[in-house]
């Protein structure tokens, strides 16, 4: 299986713009710019090993190929997003959206492209509280779970530690405000103080005034709820060239391999969470990623190609790739009764479906789909050690 999909990959990753009469495209809408590029290389790279997994399998839907197309969001940029989704529908004729990655952005193409062109989206890493109960259409999931959850788990996590007080800064934008409002309810309600709860901008050279007011308003460590390359990674590296804070909880945004690399030793004993989960569909997806030249485990990689697993059940469900069909199908292909289906054996659950049988996909993030069609969610702790995020219990 390693080798089939190393050559199956390549092929999926070179070829993804490719035209075939029998072709289905879904849209690989993420931040390939921005905040987050870091990370949206692994996401794209585990969308691109399902696609070349469902092809090896002999396709769906009687043999028809999936393709991905790729669209960048800049994470934070509705304008490119907005655009760049309605150019993937009208010019690449799309059946279907993996993304978008950032909240804002995913909100936008939702408002104004997907409902309005009746296109079903599956987010791999949106998750402000508010995408739970916007009016989509039942159009919209997402298979990480909603930053509600993670406000508890963060509380959780910083009870455990013993920490009474801290500061708080966001990104301002969908995804911190919601991110910060979600812990803040959280962690007052757990006896816990919050000395300040502020915003600040991505893409500033200076970040001296916002962390002066951090440290004023004290606390026994900062909490930064922003992206970790770009204005997170600002507000920590001037936090610890002034002495106002050297550790720090970070939270889903700020988690990745880069932000070790960019800040260095100081790092070492920071905290925090990310949407992630352990068992057999997680070490699977670690191997792939290994075969395969990306990281499996990095975050929302398994997510993204669970993404794209759902689009391709849910279609050959409902027998058919158009998004009015086929939407139905998503939660009854994600969730019980059925047999259970893990990264790798996905020509095995297309095989269950075209005899008539029923699936629920596990997958590479544990997926159990709940409520408004979004992940009901397992988080990593993650303490940074010897310069690497280091994963220390699952929540």
């Amino acid at each position: 299986m390693k080798k089939l999909l190393m050559a199956t990959a390549a092929t999926a990753i070179m070829g993804a713009n490719a035209a075939s009469a029998d072709e289905i495209k879904l849209g690989l809408l993420l931040g390939y710019t921005g905040p987050i590029e870091s990370l949206t290389g692994h996401m794209a790279s585990a969308a691109d090993l399902a696609i070349a997994e469902i092809n090896e399998a002999g396709g769906i839907l009687g043999g028809s190929t999936l393709a991905g197309v790729r669209a960048d969001t800049g994470c934070i940029d509705n304008g490119l997003a907005t655009s760049n989704a309605e150019r993937l529908i009208a010019a690449e004729g799309i059946k279907g959206l993996v993304g978008g990655d950032c909240s804002g952005v995913t909100g936008a193409v939702l408002q104004n492209v997907a409902i309005p062109n009746g296109m079903v989206m599956i987010s791999p890493s949106a998750t402000s509280p508010a995408l739970s109960t916007v009016e989509d259409q039942g159009l919209f999931f997402r298979t990480a779970p909603s930053d509600a959850r993670e406000g508890q788990v963060m509380t959780e996590i910083l009870i455990d530690r013993g920490v009474k007080s801290v500061a708080l800064t966001y990104t301002n934008n969908d995804y911190g405000k919601g991110l910060a409002d979600a812990f803040a309810e959280s962690f007052v309600a757990s006896g816990g103080e919050i000395t300040i709860n502020a915003a600040h901008e991505d893409g500033k050279a200076d970040y001296s005034a916002e962390v002066g007011a951090l440290a004023s308003a004290g606390g026994d460590i900062l909490v930064v709820a922003g992206y970790l390359d770009q204005g997170g990674l600002g507000i920590i590296n001037a936090s610890l060239d002034s002495g106002a804070f050297d550790q720090f909880v970070l939270p889903g945004g700020m988690i990745g391999d880069s932000l070790p690399v960019n800040v260095g030793p100081a790092l070492n004993g920071s905290y925090g969470q990310i949407a992630g989960s352990s068992g057999r569909g997680a070490e699977t997806m670690a191997e792939f990623g290994a075969a395969n030249g990306f990281e499996g485990t990095s975050p929302y990689a398994p997510e993204s190609y669970d993404a794209v697993a759902l689009f391709a059940f849910a279609m050959e469900a409902a027998g058919s790739a158009e998004p009015g069909d086929y939407v139905g199908k998503i939660l009854e292909v994600a969730n019980a009764p059925g047999e259970e289906i893990y990264p790798g054996e996905l020509a095995k659950g297309l095989e269950i479906l075209r005899n008539g049988g029923d699936i629920d996909y596990v997958g590479g993030s544990a997926v159990e789909l709940i409520g408004p069609g979004e992940s009901a969610g397992t988080y990593r702790e993650i303490e940074v050690q010897d310069g690497k995020n280091v994963t220390v219990r699952f929540r």
